[in-house]
């Protein structure tokens, strides 16, 4: 059902594409579909980072067994958006592309974003995380980047209305504290305990 309903965004923009059940993508199609996908790249990765929060707010550990298919949707949309960017707005015309990449910054954020995912993505199975081990963790912590990057991005491409990327940029903020408090506190109860052992064998 999950799956589903995060591969609905894809399926209306394939609906629009060819114009099926009344579905239009509007006078400027390849915007429509810029727009469309790195939004909802944007909103999976905050749902990615939000699954962690949510488990320690609620006691529902299920919620983790979502975490990874979320992620790679989050990737799976902004390769769309990166498609569509290369394919359709650009035309695999190199030299306006790097270019393009190079002289409007928020173009450069969202590129440096795809490239911090793409290793998030590959390493995402049991195999990588058994291959790298506690390094796993450690490189998967450039999701916390990926994310700053990728509400930068929008921030910069939207010209006047700025609410939308507001709205997540607070989001974002709210699971970033939300992980340094956990942090904080896991610091305090080690501090605690080292205490406590000092204690005892003085």
């Amino acid at each position: 059902m999950v799956f589903l309903l995060a591969s609905a965004p894809a399926l209306w923009a394939a609906a629009g594409a060819f114009n099926l059940a009344g579905i239009s993508l509007g006078a400027n199609p390849v915007e429509a579909l810029l727009d469309l996908f790195g939004l909802w790249s944007l909103r999976f990765l905050l749902l990615t980072l939000a699954i962690t929060p949510l488990r320690n707010w609620t006691g529902q550990t299920w919620l983790l067994g979502y975490r990874r298919m979320l992620g790679l949707f989050a990737f799976f949309y902004v390769s769309l958006h990166l498609a569509t960017y290369v394919v359709l707005d650009q035309g695999l015309r190199l030299a306006p592309l790097v270019e393009d990449v190079l002289k409007r910054p928020f173009i450069t954020i969202g590129m440096l974003a795809m490239v911090l995912m793409l290793p998030l993505a590959i390493t995402s199975t049991r195999g990588w995380m058994k291959r790298l081990g506690r390094g796993w963790k450690r490189l998967h912590r450039l999701v916390y980047a990926v994310a700053i990057l990728g509400v930068w991005h929008y921030y910069w491409q939207v010209i006047l209305d700025t609410l939308e990327p507001l709205v997540y940029a607070v989001i974002l903020l709210i699971l970033l504290a939300e992980r340094l408090r956990v942090r904080q506190q896991k610091l305090r109860r080690q501090a605690a305990r080292a205490a406590l052992a000092a204690r005892a064998s003085s």
